[in-house]
């Protein structure tokens, strides 16, 4: 294991019993990032960083007929999505891989190359190589494919107060705010071929970026 998922399992073995009941309160945005992923029929959708499979399961209930997939680092959190999947009956259309964001492979975790849609949720300020991370994931993407990500912003547009306190508070848990975001997706975009867009919402609390092979 890198140093990396020894400290995501060190931070999450606990948490992960009651990660999605307090982080619903201020991981904003995320939802709609969901609805708006709008997956094909039979289509694959991929979340990177999938944690307990909250995501996951919402995508294998909105979409019935989509196979839906997801990586995360984190084994103890992974323990939490299969016991989530379990529950929901969902193992025939869910599936989950421990890997690493910057460098994994669906066809050896998932027997797959490409997909559909490719979700980071509150992700990237979690990687320490973010850049790769969203690069690697880019070349995934299926012909007509969309890349969506949602995270932290810069938070330059809310009180200083709250910016340097929530700054303080993200730290304790190795999450940094992403402040580059908007220049890697043009340049990730310009290298690859695909369209950029990116956009900061609730007053910069959070930040949005679409990639897409059209």
């Amino acid at each position: 294991m890198t140093a990396h998922a020894v400290r995501m399992d060190e931070i999450y073995r606990l948490q992960r019993h009651f990660y999605d009941v307090t982080r619903k309160y201020y991981l904003l945005g995320r939802d709609e990032a969901v609805r708006g992923l709008a997956v094909p029929a039979a289509g694959t959708v991929l979340e990177v960083g999938c944690g307990t499979a909250r995501n996951l399961v919402a995508l294998a209930r909105r979409y019935p007929r989509a196979s839906v997939f997801g990586i995360d680092i984190s084994r103890a959190m992974l323990a939490s999505a299969a016991t989530r999947i379990a529950r929901e009956r969902l193992g025939a259309r869910v599936f989950t891989a421990t890997a690493d964001a910057t460098s994994f492979d669906p066809s050896g975790h998932f027997g797959r190359a490409r997909f559909d849609r490719i979700l980071f949720s509150y992700t990237l300020s979690m990687i320490p190589d973010w850049p790769r991370a969203l690069e690697h994931a880019a070349g995934l993407l299926a012909p007509g494919g969309v890349l969506s990500i949602v995270d932290f912003g810069d938070q330059q547009r809310l009180p200083g107060w709250f910016r340097r306190a929530l700054r303080a508070w993200l730290a304790r848990f190795e999450v940094t705010p992403r402040d580059g975001l908007a220049t890697a997706i043009a340049e990730i975009a310009h290298r690859q071929g695909l369209a950029g867009r990116y956009q900061q919402i609730y007053r910069g609390y959070c930040q949005t970026a679409i990639l897409s092979a059209d």
